[in-house]
This record gives structure tokens, sequence and C-alpha cells, in this order.
């Protein structure tokens, strides 16, 4: 049977992972959290224990860094906590301030201080994984590599990865790289298949429309990079979130996905990720949501994907596809 990347290297075999972009309540600077928002953040960490989740994915911009202050303030009153879960973090995005508009930066001296900033705000001294937030045009391997080797050195990060980097991205770095990557987190879901798509139009006209990074899904897996799926549930759209916009290929697939709930006697939440993971490549889904209801809904999407047949899950795929397979 195989399992995910991350188990297999020892890091986490929690099969979902939790994102805390929705905790802190605003992105607007000047608004302090409350306790309401540790209270709701409390909430929906329980609701993720509860549900099997141990993995807590972060990133220092969330909020402007009042979601890892809140999650550290839960640390704070749990002290066991930290030893029971993981927590991932990302740097290298800074957002547009003053005149300056928002832009990457994988420096060195930018990627030590906010690591810095990270672990004061979350109360720990290490991360179990820093992943480099979307590719920075700039970027120098080796300069990179020095920081990774500084602060693995420190124990302040244990492993590293990446986000929304191509094959071509992934091997330049890691050349230079000590350590080997052991994420790539991509957006991924029922509704963004273009990374199944890809695939099937190997020498179709439409696969020239499609661009998806040509071989990355191969190279993960066979280097054994663990891919999370950012964005799994499509923010409700298959599982009772109603959009005005909505294609006929959705709402057939909402239909779709609303019955074999109801066959399954689980939720339209769990069939969405449970398609997802049912990906030979064990992918890693991070759910997006902090309402408890909504993470409780998630907690059988494991026991679907190992319930899905081929048939189901290409019957899910052709609809949400809108058309045919080739």
């Amino acid at each position: 049977m195989r399992i995910m990347p991350l188990e297999k290297r020892g890091i986490s075999g929690s099969r979902l992972a939790l994102g805390c972009m929705g905790i802190g309540g605003s992105w607007d600077r000047s608004e302090p959290y409350t306790a309401e928002h540790i209270r709701q953040a409390e909430a929906a960490v329980e609701a993720a224990l509860s549900a099997g989740i141990t993995f807590f994915d972060h990133a220092d911009i969330y909020t402007r860094g009042k979601a890892e202050s809140v999650f550290g303030e839960i640390l704070r009153r749990q002290p066991n906590l930290r030893g029971q879960i993981v927590i991932q973090s990302k740097v290298g995005i800074q957002l547009a301030e003053g005149d300056l508009p928002a832009r990457f930066n994988f420096s060195k001296e930018h990627i030590l201080p906010s690591v810095d900033g990270i672990l004061e705000r979350l109360g720990t001294d290490y991360l179990d994984i820093l992943l480099l937030h979307r590719p920075d045009p700039l970027m120098e391997p080796d300069e990179i590599a020095e920081a990774f080797t500084r602060l693995k050195q420190s124990g302040k990060v244990r492993n590293f990865g990446v986000s929304n980097m191509n094959p071509g991205q992934i091997r330049f770095l890691q050349r230079s790289l000590p350590d080997p990557l052991v994420v790539n987190q991509l957006e991924m879901s029922l509704l963004r298949h273009d990374w199944i798509d890809h695939g099937i139009h190997v020498n179709q006209k439409a696969g020239l429309k499609n661009n998806f990074p040509d071989g990355l899904m191969e190279l993960m897996q066979s280097e054994d990079i663990q891919i999370q799926a950012w964005g799994p549930l499509a923010q409700g759209r298959f599982s009772g979130r109603v959009y005005e916009n909505a294609s006929e290929a959705e709402l057939k697939t909402a239909a779709l996905v609303g019955q074999l709930a109801e066959q399954n006697d689980t939720t339209p939440e769990a069939i969405v990720l449970g398609w997802l993971m049912k990906h030979p490549a064990k992918i890693q889904p991070v759910i997006g949501t902090i309402n408890p209801d909504r993470i409780a809904a998630c907690r059988d999407a494991v026991r679907q994907s190992e319930l899905m047949t081929r048939e189901q899950w290409y019957t899910l795929l052709v609809s949400a596809r809108g058309i045919h397979m080739p």
C-alpha cells in the first residue's frame, strides 16, 4: 500500500492539513486580533484534531502575521500541543506597502529574519517545514542554500519545500541544497483539474491550451516530494455553496457529489476530498476553512478515497471537465 511521501520521511501521517489563512481576523494591519479570534481559532484546531488532522499550514503573510500570533496564543495555552502536531509556514512574499508593489523575495536577508518572526509569533523554537512561497524570478539557489543551511544547523527549521514551482525550478533549486525538498504546494481540486488534463491531452490539440508544467506530477512522485493541494474544496462549489455564475458542468458535478455522499452515508466534502486523495500520488489536501462544522465534514475523506471506485472517480472527472475523454 502506497503511503504519503511525508510519512516515508517520518514527518507526518496526517492525510489532511488545516490551512490557517483564515485565522486572526482582518488583513488590515491596524486592526489587532481579539479574544474572539483566539476562540474561533481554538475551535478550529479542536475540530481538526478531532478529525485526525495534526498538520497545520501557515504563512508569514496570513492576516499580516496575526494568524501565526493567534496560533501562538493557542500553543501557549496548551503547551503539550506543540509536540503532537506538525507546523509548516512559508516565506518569500512581501505584500504591497506604500509605493512598493507586492513582490517576492528569496534573499538570505529576507528569509532569515522572516523565520525569526514566524517563530516569535508562534512561540515555538522550530518549524517542522518551511516553504518558499511561490517562485521568485530573482532567486539564487546558492544564497537560498546558505539560508537553509543556517536555519537547519540552528535547529530553527527541520525540513524545506516550495510552493507553485515547476520541474525546472525545483531541479534548479535542488542542485544547490544539501537536503531534499519535501513539499510542493499547488492549487488542485475537482474544479482545478488541469494537472490531470495535462496528462490526458498528450499528443492532443487540446493540450496546447493547458499550461500545467510538463512532468511535474511525475517528478514529485519519483522524487518523493509531497504534493499538497491548496483550494481542494474549490470554495464549496461542489459541497453546498451556490454560485450565480456556476457552469452546467459544475452544477451537474455538484449533483453527482451529493448523490455519492448520500449513497455512502457521508458528506459532499468527504467525496470531493476523497476524489483528490484517490490519486496514487497520495496528495495531501490543505483545507482552508476554519469553520468547525466544515472541518468535521472532511473527516471521512480518507475512507472515501479508499471506497471510491475507478468508475466513480472517472465519472466525477468527466463531469467536472464538461467533455468526454479524448
